[in-house]
């Protein structure tokens, strides 16, 4: 099942052509093409005068802001597959596997701002060229390479470029803002920008007319900043997610509760005239949104600001939304503005057992809530994700270029049959290919996928153990890497179970909810999940490592029962509530 619940303004561009220009409440859309309707969203990114919808399969349309009432949605042409897409007021950017990014707009390409252009490759440092993520403000576009150095690119008459504007009114290629960053947080149509590094230290640049980079009350009468400046006061707790909007900034902070669950607040930031900050009053630094909506149990999942406007989406299936409402983006069936949170209507959904993927999207005046049930994550998407996720890296290669390509040690021994002979093969391999050639290569090493180039398949063929199914690989690394410094150590009872810090990392973290304590424990120790019973835990064990169920071990209803309380635990079935599914079949077979 595929949904897409849209509400705020049909215009510019017209997504829904029998609609009206103001759509208050929440509604089914649907694409014109039907064999759109049956793909898998990825990602929705709306701007001012775009909206870029994102597939599983790498591929994405456009609705553009056109004068013709023809409006009809456009392929984004670009030969690589997309894995990211990211829309502001003027400007759109595309993230590739490859690591490359295509951008277009005015400040980014005056001479034909229609056209994508690959921006990335006109970074001065050759080896900082891979980029793993982008985002896009107003005017402006961001990208963090894999070398955790964040870039900026288009407009800085706030200073968002972290360089005043006398000196640098815009650029058309990207300059290095900062080095040693971990991610980078705006809007789509705001003109300042934070940056987190690897210390959880923020730092802030651009507009500050209304107190939105959140300096405190000393610094409110300065309306830019145009040095990266260092953001205090920041609330305890880990920082999950910052987004800007025109006048005001949230902040989403996660900590644990006396029992180890994790928690997450908001925090906010700016002006509350346009009723964005969740509270009635100004504030010069991020301050609590007190969410009186909100039980106990509540777990934000997702948020999204557009211009004047936020939403929460909640683990109890709530739609929370306030601030400006002039085209009904807050989904309330009416106009009218709201300063204090308010819960919206919806379809009756449980995102914490039916719903596994969901993905909350504000443009600049309207709203998107994306939601799907997902078969099981499969191993070999996971560990080409993992690969792209160069902060758990720890081997480097050099390609033919002098460029940098990184992996992880863990893998490559396994894949390598334990060989280290034949790391050196595999590098000097690479030391004859292209940067492009060389991703191609890992990524058939990472998923057993030699369809890619049967050319580059038949030189690595004799290294890599290309035969032995991913599944076989894991449990390899489980049953022989299970005195490694880097385990992570599960307490049941008077039990200790170890899995390998990397693998848990590729198995959660790429997931919203799942392991949520892994990541946050730097004792490397993992909650005592003392709930579940052996057999049911022996069940989670082996799925993290294969995505099946052990034949040998009897299935029952009370096991069924006590892994839905179990994984309600580990916060499991806000992902893959298909576990279930498979079980019960299993069960009644």
């Amino acid at each position: 099942m595929n949904e897409i619940l849209f509400f705020g303004s049909n215009s510019y561009p017209k997504l829904i052509k029998n609609k009206t220009d103001k759509i208050t409440k929440p509604i089914q859309f649907k694409f014109e093409n039907e064999n759109e309707n049956k793909k898998q969203i990825k990602q929705i990114s709306s701007g001012r005068f775009s909206t870029i919808f994102l597939f599983k399969n790498g591929k994405a349309i456009e609705y553009l802001n056109k004068n013709d009432s023809n409006q009809n949605p456009s392929k984004i042409q670009i030969e690589e597959n997309i894995q990211k897409v990211t829309v502001g007021s003027e400007n759109e950017a595309i993230l590739t596997i490859e690591g490359n990014v295509f951008a277009k707009g005015y400040d980014i390409n005056p001479d034909s701002p229609n056209k994508f252009i690959n921006i990335s490759s006109l970074i001065e440092d050759t080896n900082d060229r891979i980029i793993q993520d982008i985002v896009s403000g107003s005017r402006s576009i961001y990208l963090l390479t894999s070398n955790q150095n964040a870039y900026g690119i288009g407009f800085n008459v706030y200073g968002q470029l972290g360089v005043d504007y006398e000196t640098l009114e815009k650029t058309e290629k990207p300059i290095l803002m900062m080095k040693n960053v971990s991610k980078i947080f705006t809007g789509n149509s705001s003109k300042s920008v934070f940056l987190l590094n690897s210390n959880q230290e923020l730092f802030g640049c651009g507009y500050n007319d209304d107190c939105q980079i959140g300096l405190g009350e000393s610094r409110k009468e300065e309306w830019k900043i145009e040095q990266l400046t260092k953001i205090q006061n920041i609330p305890k707790g880990k920082i999950i997610d910052i987004q800007c909007a025109n006048y005001h900034s949230i902040m989403l902070i996660e900590n644990e509760d006396e029992n180890e669950n994790p928690k997450r607040k908001f925090y906010s930031c700016g002006d509350y005239r346009y009723n964005g900050l969740g509270k009635d009053e100004n504030a010069y630094e991020f301050t609590e949104i007190k969410l009186s909506l909100f039980e106990n149990d509540d777990y934000i999942l997702d948020f999204s600001c557009g211009s004047y406007h936020t939403l929460i989406l909640t683990s109890n299936s709530k739609l929370i939304s306030f601030g400006w409402n002039y085209s009904g983006q807050l989904g309330t069936e009416n106009t009218n503005d709201q300063l204090i949170p308010i819960q919206i209507e919806l379809p009756k959904l449980r995102f914490n057992e039916n719903i596994s993927n969901y993905h909350l999207s504000c443009g600049s005046d309207k709203s998107f809530l994306y939601y799907s049930t997902l078969s099981f994550s499969n191993l070999e998407e996971d560990l080409i994700k993992l690969f792209r996720r160069k902060e758990f890296c720890d081997i480097s290669f050099k390609t033919k270029n002098g460029e940098i390509i990184k992996a992880h040690k863990l893998i490559l021994k396994y894949r390598l049959n334990q060989n280290e002979n034949e790391i050196e093969k595999l590098q000097e391999i690479i030391s004859k290919k292209s940067i492009k050639e060389s991703n191609q290569i890992f990524e058939m090493i990472y998923s057993n996928n030699s369809k890619i180039n049967p050319k580059l398949y038949s030189e690595i063929k004799e290294i890599i153990n290309l035969n032995e199914k991913i599944e076989e690989t894991m449990k390899r690394i489980y049953l022989n890497e299970n005195e490694n410094e880097n385990d992570f150590i599960i307490e049941r009872k008077e039990k200790q179970y170890k899995f390998p810090k990397l693998i848990l990392i590729m198995r959660s973290e790429l997931y919203r909810g799942m392991f949520l304590s892994v990541t946050n424990d730097k004792s490397n120790k993992v909650t005592d999940y003392s709930e579940l019973s052996n057999k049911s835990f022996q069940l989670f064990e082996y799925w993290i490592y294969s995505n099946q169920i052990k034949d040998e071990i009897q299935i029952t209803q009370e096991i069924i029962e006590e892994l839905e309380r179990g994984i309600d635990y580990f916060q499991l079935n806000q992902t893959y509530p298909n576990l279930f599914d498979l079980l019960i079949n299993k069960f009644k077979n």
